[in-house]
């Protein structure tokens, strides 16, 4: 059995899958992992996988290294199931190539799109051969909230949650429709744009933001809030050779 642990900058996924099937997903502590070791006790993990955005303390490396498991730890030269193009690997964020070998996992005959709505939004594009031709980051959802109270002066921070109307009819209602559509409408573009380009293309969804679509832009869409988790252990499987 596989574990598989995503630390990111405010909280840690922790996966356990047994081929490629995910078996059990929680959430931890991005700094002490809390519920490792009883994870591991209660399946019999052969192999793990970590992905880190944060450095990691001494104590939380004893902590792996009393696992007495090989680890793999993701960086920019550990080998990829699939061609990377991107200019610059040691600068592309691990979640945004797991993201991509997790939708070509699922789909290695198609060109794919893959949205992750999270601090930011990312759109990667891997086509149908297995090449990843790289990707865009623009602000996500919290980030446009903030960033309209912070280089304003009168402007209030909000919450997404709340009073929402095609178009505002005060302040509140104002910013919480120009955000959301904002993203809905980038969103829809990308989809759009790419489309003219490759006909059969299939789109990803994940990440922690959910967003409304029109009919036409909502049926080629894979929503999938594992699949950074899914494309970490496809590499792990990879570089151990189950393909």
């Amino acid at each position: 059995m596989n574990l598989v642990i995503d630390i990111g900058n405010t909280a840690a996924k922790i996966a356990l899958f047994e081929g490629s099937v995910m078996v059990e997903v929680v959430y931890a502590s991005n700094r002490s992992l809390e519920c490792l070791e009883s994870l591991c006790s209660k399946y019999q993990v052969e192999q793990a996988i970590v992905a880190t955005v944060i450095d990691l303390d001494g104590e939380l490396l004893s902590r792996f290294g009393a696992l007495r498991l090989p680890i793999l730890w993701l960086n920019s030269q550990t080998p990829l199931p699939i061609v990377n193009l991107y200019e610059t690997p040691e600068t592309l964020g691990y979640d945004r190539i797991a993201a991509v070998v997790g939708a070509h996992e699922q789909f290695p005959d198609k060109n794919v799109l893959v949205i992750d709505a999270g601090t930011c939004i990312t759109y990667e594009f891997i086509d149908s051969n297995g090449q990843y031709h790289g990707g865009n980051i623009s602000p996500g959802l919290q980030m446009r909230f903030k960033a309209l109270h912070q280089f304003t002066g009168r402007l209030p921070l909000l919450e997404s949650d709340g009073r929402k109307l095609p178009l505002g009819r005060d302040t509140e209602t104002a910013i919480r429709a120009g955000v959301h559509k904002g993203i809905e409408y980038e969103i829809a573009g990308y989809i759009t744009e790419m489309k003219h380009k490759y006909s059969e293309l299939l789109v990803f969804l994940t990440g922690g933001d959910e967003f409304s679509f029109d009919t036409s832009v909502k049926s080629i869409i894979f929503a999938d809030r594992f699949l950074v988790l899914k494309g970490l252990n496809r590499i792990l499987n990879y570089n151990n050779g189950r393909i």
